[in-house]
């Protein structure tokens, strides 16, 4: 095994569970050194235990994250090759029902924090002369579902950000790039119910009958058509970190290829009718 200052360093956030846990995994086997992010002290200590390095991220703190950032340059020397935010969830509520402060905490953690880190670590890859940032965005980053109006904005939002930040870093040898699952295999749809449960009155609503039927789907187990393991995105972060012209966008999944073409020569309102009948 080489040592650390001779492999390049990865920073993962979201890594306790999912697509973030198998990615750590994936990388570690691939050869690369990674730096292990999480929000919860218990995930830390479980993490380190496994012989992971893990650093401690709130994503919705300032504090936290310029923190985070001094730990990650302390511990790589000022030389982090990648930075992968994975960290996210998703606030499930139709528009009409979703307060400022529940789409606020979307926005804080899934694109706000998200980007702070970003700039945070950026430095380091530019004056070391190349670098990869990997955005994990979904098929929702393209088009639009009822009932996940938040999420749908703060990872179209995330696209557009990064979209502009990879023209503005054209020449520093630092690429991003943007993977866009469908379905897959993790802990996002637990997490979901739980801000569903917190912040969507289903009483109070007009759309309370929807919302039994949506309440049904995030307490079940059954995995949606085309649900994939998390290996899926860990393939496409792989090819991000590894190749040498990384691909812009990564589709992972069926229904993400799908609608992209789809979107592509159906009208809008088409569209709209495709949408509703595969919720």
């Amino acid at each position: 095994m080489k040592r650390n200052e001779q492999r390049k360093t990865v920073l993962v956030t979201g890594a306790s569970s999912g697509i973030g846990y198998h990615s750590i995994h994936a990388l570690e086997k691939s050869g690369f050194r990674v730096i292990a992010s999480v929000r919860k002290a218990e995930d830390m200590q479980r993490l380190q235990s496994e012989g992971f390095e893990t650093i401690q991220i709130d994503l919705d703190d300032s504090t936290s994250i310029k923190e985070a950032a001094q730990k990650v340059h302390d511990l790589t020397g000022g030389r982090l090759y990648a930075l992968f935010n994975n960290a996210a969830y998703g606030q499930p509520g139709a528009v009409e029902d979703l307060g400022r402060d529940a789409l606020r905490a979307q926005f804080e953690t899934n694109l706000f924090g998200t980007h702070e880190l970003t700039k945070e670590l950026l430095p380091m890859m530019v004056e070391a002369g190349e670098g990869r940032i990997v955005q994990n965005s979904s098929v929702l980053g393209f088009i639009a579902l009822r009932y996940r109006g938040a999420y749908n904005a703060s990872k179209a939002a995330l696209e557009a950000l990064s979209d502009t930040m990879r023209m503005e870093l054209e020449g520093t040898g630092v690429y991003v790039s943007i993977i866009e699952p469908g379905p897959i295999r993790s802990r996002f749809r637990q997490n979901a119910l739980k801000k569903f449960l917190e912040n969507i009155d289903m009483k109070k609503s007009r759309l309370h009958e929807s919302y039994e039927v949506k309440l049904r789907q995030l307490e079940s187990d059954v995995d949606a058509p085309f649900t994939l393991g998390p290996e899926a995105v860990s393939r496409a972060l792989l090819h991000a970190l590894e190749s040498p012209k990384p691909r812009v966008r990564y589709r992972v999944t069926v229904p993400t290829h799908l609608f992209y073409r789809l979107k592509k020569v159906l009208p809008d309102r088409a569209m709209d009718a495709l949408l509703k009948m595969v919720e």
